[in-house]
């Protein structure tokens, strides 16, 4: 098997690894120990594939018929890897009331009226 091969077979894997991580996040999340060992996994999964992305770029491969989507798909990589290092369960991210909280402000005020 050639380098560009090797390169392709292994971004695929890791990316597809990744994505499954992704969509079963919230079943993994159960417990605060699966979240922390499925954030690991997935950094270290994305850092993997954007590896091996750059590896294909520079080894003259390409991803879907095209030599510059390795490297667009390895910044992707990277940026999910860093995000899935950040553990934000509980806190507010938005920084803004959600729907629900303001409903329930506007019962206790009626109540206490």
């Amino acid at each position: 098997m050639t380098l560009v091969g090797l390169l392709e077979s292994l971004s695929t894997i890791t990316c597809a690894g990744t994505l499954i991580i992704w969509i079963s996040i919230g079943t993994l999340s159960k417990t605060d120990r699966s979240e922390k060992i499925a954030q690991q996994v997935m950094s270290i999964l994305c850092f993997s594939a954007a590896i091996s992305l750059f590896g294909l770029y520079y080894a003259g491969g390409s991803m879907f018929g095209s030599t510059n989507m390795a490297r667009v798909l390895a910044v992707v990589c990277i940026a999910l890897g860093i995000s899935a290092t950040m553990n934000i369960k509980g806190e507010e991210v938005q920084g803004e009331p959600n729907p629900h909280q303001l409903m329930k402000a506007r019962k206790e005020r009626k109540k206490n009226d």
